[in-house]
């Protein structure tokens, strides 16, 4: 088995927790990797195995010798894929609703990556191994425009104009009640949420600035129609950030699911439009992708006052 030795300095990792500080030093295993290993005593801190919790001290080492899991292998599938631009440096998707972007967490099978490798494979070794290419994503229940590299030049530089936010995203989005004003900013810091760690909240111990900027498009009756343009991209941003204005998402059932339930409508965030420089020739390059056809008949229907209680 694999054999690592960390000391704890004044700079590095005191008062971190054993499993994130071990998580955050070993990129092999993931954060449940790293607790199953402290779990099974393969984990110690000045000699004594201690929880995954524990909170590390200056000056102490920890010893791991941890096992690591079988390789994953991506399969590549024969997936439905709507292309909207493709040349030798990138490829533009339509991503639909429903689709994870990459594998991980449980889910090997069926994701955007899944079939970009089965069209696409020489995009295979490019970034990370579970990602190759990613070099944004969009939340498995989202739709809209992505950009995919091709190539290792064209992924550090897409990584590189995302990254100091070069790259303009729109999305449309419909929210529940009327926003305040016509145009507005959400900059509500975002982190982990602090019990449901599979959730991101407002309410965090280690926050990260994020900042949403929106426009009402249209009012109805009980919604708003918003273009929505995140300048940060945290996780879950877009829809965190609504809800915590106290309009969510329409069809949003983690943070919006008291609104939305009885609905039957899924999550009400598109991708609209991403412009972006060409990686090689810089030339700004714009696309953009129509409101799926369930969402635009959901509007037809609020707009003509069809809705069902």
């Amino acid at each position: 088995m694999p054999k690592q030795e960390f000391l704890i300095t004044p700079s590095s990792g005191k008062r971190e927790r054993l499993d994130l500080y071990l998580s955050r030093n070993i990129n092999e295993l993931t954060r449940a990797q790293i607790q199953e290993n402290i779990k099974a005593g393969r984990v110690r801190v000045n000699g004594i195995v201690r929880k995954p919790s524990y909170r590390l001290k200056v000056g102490e080492k920890i010893e791991i010798d941890y096992s690591l899991p079988p390789p994953l292998v991506i399969v590549p599938q024969c997936l439905p894929l709507q292309v909207l631009y493709c040349d030798d440096n990138l490829i533009v998707i339509d991503k639909p609703s429903g689709m994870v972007v990459h594998p991980g967490a449980g889910v090997r099978e069926g994701t955007l990556v899944n079939a970009l490798l089965y069209y696409f494979p020489e995009i295979k070794g490019i970034g990370h191994f579970l990602r190759p290419g990613i070099v944004h994503r969009l939340d498995k229940d989202a739709s809209g425009v992505m950009v995919v590299a091709r190539n290792l030049k064209a992924y550090e530089d897409l990584k590189k104009q995302f990254k100091e936010r070069k790259v303009e995203k729109t999305y449309l989005g419909l929210v529940w009640g009327k926003m305040p004003s016509r145009e507005g900013r959400l900059s509500w810091s975002l982190g982990r949420h602090t019990k449901y760690r599979q959730k991101v909240s407002i309410r965090t111990k280690k926050a990260r600035e994020a900042e949403t900027l929106y426009t009402v498009k249209e009012e109805f009756k009980e919604f708003s129609l918003l273009e929505i343009k995140p300048i940060t991209g945290r996780t879950h941003q877009i829809r965190v950030h609504f809800s915590a204005s106290g309009h969510p998402l329409v069809g949003d059932k983690r943070y919006g699911a008291r609104k939305s339930k009885g609905l039957n409508i899924r999550l009400f965030l598109h991708a609209y439009s991403l412009a972006f420089q060409n990686p090689e020739s810089r030339q700004l390059m714009k696309f953009i992708s129509p409101l799926p056809l369930e969402l635009e008949t959901f509007l037809n229907m609020i707009s003509g006052g069809n809705l069902s209680p």
